[in-house]
This record gives C-alpha cells, structure tokens and sequence, in this order.
C-alpha cells in the first residue's frame, strides 16, 4: 500500500511526496515563482528538454483520464529508483530558482547552437530570406527593337564647312565622319529651316546643330563683334549639360576668337554673370531659370540681335516644370521681331513637345533616324511626335538585363553588384540612378563606411581593386557639382550614386553599367538613364531592379519596343563568396553540395546586411539619415504618374521590408503621416506629380 501511495504522489502531487520526505512546506511566493519559473522554461527549453521530461508530458496527456480516476499500473523498484533521483534533481533547481526569480527573468533565449564561430553574433539567416513574395520568372515579350545606324561613311568635307571648322573637327574632337542625325540635320539647320530633332542618346546631337551654329556665325558680315550680344539661344535642362554644351561650343570657336562663347546657370554668382553680360556674349548657354532670372533683373542683357534659338533635351526642360519660364524667354525673343531658326532636340518627342514646337516655330522639319526608313525628313512635324512616341531607338551595342529582387534584398543585392563589377573587375564604371537626393546621401556614406573598409586578412584569395564613390543631385553646392562632374568624367573606375540629375545629355566617358535602383516614373526616362552608356557605337550595359510586385513595368517597355533579359539575383549575390570579409558561420568547401553552397551565400548576405544594419545604429545621427532617406524614397514612390499607379503604388509596399533596405531592423512609427500625399495630386494630376517628385531631387539643378 505504501507503495501504490508513493507512485500515486510522484506522478499526481509533488508537494505531497515533499510532505512524506519531511520536506518543508513551500510558501506561496516561493509556489508563484516556481509556477512562473515553469512557464518559462517551458517556452525557452522546451527544444531542449530530456527524453525522461519529455516522457513524463506524453504520459501526462495520454493518460489524463487515467489520473482523474486515480488509477495507475504499479512500477518496479528500479524504475522507483530512478524516476525519485529524476524528481530530486527537479526540486533542486526549482527550488533554487524559487530562491532567486530575478535569475529566472534573465534566463538565455537562444539555444547554444546559435552562436557564430568568429567572433560575430549569431547570424539568423531567416531574417532575410524568410517571408519574401515569390520571385516570378521574367517573361518578356518579344519586341521589333527599334536600331538606329550610327555611323556613317560619309565625312564633314561634303557639307561645304569652313576648313578651320573641318581641321577643328578632325584634330581637337577627333571626329572624322559623320553621324545618321548629322548627316541628316546639318543640311537641314544650314538651309535655314526650322527642325525638330528625334535621335536616340549619345548619337552626336550637339554636334548636329552646333556645328551650323558655329558655320553661320563666322561667315556673317559685318564681322560678329562681343558688343553684338547673344546670337544664338542655347536652353538646357541642367547645368552639368550646360557645362557640357558650353565646353564643345569652345572647342569648335577655337579657330574664331571674336566669337564668345558663354553660360549662364544657377550656383554661380549672378554678379559674375552680369559682368560677362556687360562685356558681351555670342553665343549664350542657360538653364531656363537663370535666364529668367536676368531678363527679369539684369539691364545689360538684350536679344535683339538673336538669329538662333536651340531647345535641347526640350521635354525634360517641360518635365521639371519650366514651361512658363520657357514662355517668359520666347516672349522676350519674340519681342525684337527679327528672323529666328528654332531647333528642338531629344531622344524622345512628347505631346508637351509637339504643342511647344507648334507655338514657337514656322514650319519646322521633323528628322528622325531610325534604321530601314529613307523617308525621315517630313515637312508636317506636329502629327510627327505623337506618331513616334510609341517606339524609342535604342543603342545597338547596349545590352539591358532586369533582376527581381524583394525589398528586403535591394540593400544588399545593390551592393553585391558594385562589388562585383568594381572591385572584382577591372576598368568599370557605374551609375546608380536613386530616387531622392536623401537615399544618395545616405547610400554614399554607408557604402563608404561598410563597403570600402579593408579585409582584415593580409592576403586574399581574389584581386580586388579599391571603390570610388561619387555623389551628384539637385541639392548640391555648384562648386561641388562640377567638381564630382569633372572626376568622374576623368575617372578610370569609379560609382556615381545620382538623381535623375544626370539623366539626360550628359557624355561621361566610359561608362559600362547603368543601374536603375529605382524604376523610373516613365519608359522615356528610362531611355534617357540608360542613355549614358554605349554612346557613340560604344558597348554598354544597364540593369533595372523591380520588387516581385512591379514586374509588369516589364510590359509598359515592351509596348515601346524595348526588350530586357533577365539576370537572377542568386547570381549576384553569390558574388559574396569572393569576399572573405562576410564569411558565414561554417567552412566553405567547393566539393559540398549546391544546396550547401546556397546557405552559404545566404549567410555571407545575412553578415553584410548586419554590417548595414550596425552601422546605422551605432549613433542616433546615422539613424535618422536612414529614417529620413526612408521617407523621401516612400514620397518619391507616391509621385509616379497615374497611368502607372497599378503598378507602383504605396500600399504594394512593405514598409517593414523597404525599412530593411535602408539599414533599419523596424519601419519606424508615423511613417503614414510623412507619406501623405496631397489631396490635389489627383490621378488626373500627372504634371503635379512629376513635377512634386522633383522638387527635392532635380529642381535645384538649374
């Protein structure tokens, strides 16, 4: 009997076998702590927990009909024995943490195994690669590409040039022959009559119409003196293509020194520029705002002599909101009443554009290069840019992949990839397109901070060459614009981190990688980006990045002819495997498995985005640039236009995860309220939204 009251107390009552050992007791503090201590262990341990306890809950629940009734089979001494030792070590450390609870609330949460065998904290490869959308395979559909022949055979002696300007060509531009839109434009511009100029990016534009410029100038008698004032208009959209123009327009005055080259553009100190309206110039180079600004407030400036008036990249100039500085300066041309040539130049024609060229030129030309067609130059232009805004021309030497990559990922598959083409590679050259002048900011200061320390280890198994980065957008000091334009363009290797700033005319020289982070708000600013790479028959690459949820930005290229291949991002990340700095937690072995090899990649990835991460937190200062980069990439997300919102729209996103690929471990709180956006941006409000999203990015750029 005393032993069926024995087993009936250890598996039924432990504080009555307690009473039988002579036992004190317990309290009703000490009963509430061990009861919290329970329930806590049992949430921490329970992977952990022994066979016999694990046993004992089994029996526990199978059986619980059985010890309602009271009833259980007797055991044998042995098993007696053990399972009162087994009791005993339990009362022993419940009563211990009975005695101090505090020990209890401090109790590990990890599991031994979750702790890294170099130095790092353990890497949770799940907080990355857990919970991600599905990654669709990229289906493009299959597109006629628009080509443009880009060279031709025939050479500037033709055109009946004056031999300085021939000479000038050949030996300070080392250009020898003639582009498709040269070849079609210059005959056009030096006849006299009014064009509008569609050519795909980097096919020698400025050299089309300056050339007749510098060509009618210098045959124009009288002589042109630099009291005469402006002669010829040019209108940009930027002042790094103001710079640029100005630059080439020097090289073809060299042999014509009474000719005066000049540019107006915000940054620079209007007192300056006053002065070298005083003394006189010829042919004057302005983003628009800067030229309102001194028709508006400077007296020495007059067009009363103007003979040419020349729009480049004219939609983007509509784009960033300047139309009504454009009628300011057409009311002031028109104002002197004389004889003007207009030209509108772009890689892509807008219905903006065709209502512009309606009101300010006379019958103007329509030239278009396109391959296969004869038929370019028409004399009806205004039905000419709605009929050819469907297809954009593309360089024939550019190849255009697309990498679908969730949100979570961006940080560290952007990354991946500048390792990789930068550090692994020799003589590349990237530009990363970015949304707002924030994410820039911040971006450049994590990468150099993370990306461009030292490997710790002497020796490498890899040749690694250093990482040049380079920051350019709307909020810049002038100085510092056309200081990081200036190296860049000198640059052997190097990243350009930038907005939409750098979009458009700008010839870097040598750039082999264009990477849109950020879709573009159009397909036609998606020619433009890419546009800085494979100029002039050169090869070049550009790669988009879209989230699961943007794939079919994918078709809206397709119906403009554009085709993209696709590249994976376990491709580019496996990039990773080059750099020992994020080594994971095991040894790699080139023999193992590719499942093997996959986990290891994952966990170099988790090492780098931890690295992201701990940098970001490591002082308040650093958090609150990501926080505030965060925010403006969710403002510029809300501008894109309505014809595009099924595909980029803010609650496709997860705030979470776009946190993530800004270095931050939570979306921070009022997220909401700073992404607001105004009731006025309507989806009929296409221009307001365009013209909102640039007003922190490219705004400040003239």
């Amino acid at each position: 009997m005393a032993d069926d009251v024995l087993m009936l107390n250890i598996s039924s009552d432990p504080v009555k076998f307690h009473k039988k050992t002579n036992r004190r007791p317990l309290s009703s503090a000490e009963k509430w702590a061990q009861k919290k201590w329970e329930s806590k262990r049992k949430a921490v341990f329970e992977p952990q927990e022994s066979s016999t306890s694990k046993q004992r809950k089994i029996n526990q629940t199978g059986q619980q009909h059985a010890h309602k009734q009271k009833l259980q089979t007797p055991k044998s001494p042995s098993q007696r024995s053990n399972n009162r030792d087994t009791e005993e070590n339990e009362d022993q450390r419940e009563k211990s943490a009975a005695k101090s609870p505090s020990k209890v609330k401090t109790s590990p949460k990890k599991a031994p195994e979750e702790h890294g065998d170099h130095g790092r904290p353990f890497i949770k490869t799940s907080s990355l690669f857990r919970n991600n959308p599905e990654i669709p395979d990229v289906l493009s559909p299959a597109v006629n590409q628009v080509k443009e022949k880009v060279f031709t055979s025939n050479t500037f002696e033709e055109l009946n040039l004056h031999p300085h300007l021939v000479a000038t060509l050949h030996k300070v531009l080392n250009v020898t022959s003639m582009t498709s839109v040269q070849k079609k434009t210059i005959p056009v511009l030096m006849s006299g009559k009014d064009a509008v100029v569609r050519s795909q990016t980097g096919s020698g534009k400025t050299l089309a119409y300056g050339i007749p410029v510098v060509q009618f100038l210098q045959a124009m008698q009288p002589k042109v003196k630099r009291s005469d004032g402006p002669l010829a208009v040019v209108i940009v959209p930027t002042r790094e293509l103001a710079l640029q123009s100005f630059q080439m327009f020097q090289k073809l005055l060299k042999p014509f020194t009474w000719i005066v080259p000049g540019v107006l553009m915000g940054g620079e100190k209007r007192k300056a520029e006053k002065a070298r309206l005083r003394k006189g110039i010829n042919v004057l180079i302005s983003t628009p705002g800067r030229l309102v600004d001194h028709i508006k407030n400077t007296l020495s400036i007059a067009f009363s002599a103007v003979r040419w008036l020349i729009l480049d990249e004219a939609d983007r100039t509509l784009d960033l909101g300047f139309e009504k500085d454009l009628t300011v300066i057409l009311n002031a041309l028109n104002v002197t009443g004389l004889a003007r040539q207009n030209v509108l130049l772009s890689a892509t024609l807008t219905e903006g554009l065709s209502r512009l060229a309606s009101i300010s030129m006379k019958e103007p030309v329509s030239i278009h290069v396109s391959e296969g067609s004869e038929d370019t130059v028409e004399a009806c232009p205004q039905a000419a840019p709605q009929a050819l805004s469907d297809s954009y021309a593309m360089p024939e030497r550019l190849q255009q992949h697309v990498v679908v990559v969730p949100s979570k990922l961006h940080l560290v598959c952007l990354a991946a990839f500048i390792l990789a083409k930068c550090k692994f590679e020799q003589r590349q050259k990237l530009i990363v397109f970015i949304s707002s002048c924030e994410a820039v900011e911040f971006l450049l200061t994590l990468f150099t901070a993370v990306l461009c320390v030292k490997p710790s280890t002497a020796s490498t198994k890899h040749t690694s060459t250093s990482l040049n980065f380079y920051r350019l957008h709307g909020n810049m000091r002038q100085e510092e614009r056309t200081e990081v334009f200036q190296e860049f363009s000198q640059c052997k290797t190097g990243i350009l981190l930038c907005t939409d700033v750098a979009a458009r005319g700008l010839d870097l020289p040598q750039v082999t990688w264009i990477v849109q982070y950020n879709p573009p708000v159009s397909a036609a600013e998606y020619v433009h980006r890419v546009g800085r790479t494979a100029r002039i028959g050169a090869q070049g690459s550009s790669l988009l990045f879209l989230t699961p949820s943007e794939m079919a930005f994918v078709d809206v290229l397709a119906n403009h002819n554009i085709s993209l291949s696709e590249m994976k991002m376990e491709d580019i990340l496996a990039t990773l495997m080059k750099d020992e700095r994020f080594k994971g937690r095991g040894k790699w072995d080139s023999k193992r498995s590719a499942t093997a090899f996959e986990q290891e990649v994952r966990e170099r990835a988790t090492v780098l985005q931890t690295d992201f991460e701990n940098y970001v937190h490591a002082n308040n200062e650093s958090l609150q640039t990501a926080k505030s980069a965060l925010q403006s990439f969710l403002r510029a997300y809300t501008t894109y236009p309505s014809s595009l919102k099924h595909i980029f729209h803010i609650r496709s996103l997860h705030l979470g995860h776009a946190a993530k690929s800004f270095g931050l471990r939570d979306a921070p709180q009022g997220l909401g309220s700073s992404i607001t956006t105004n009731p006025a941006n309507s989806k009929d409000s296409k221009k307001g939204k365009d013209k909102a999203k640039r007003v922190t990015c490219s705004r400040t750029c003239e």
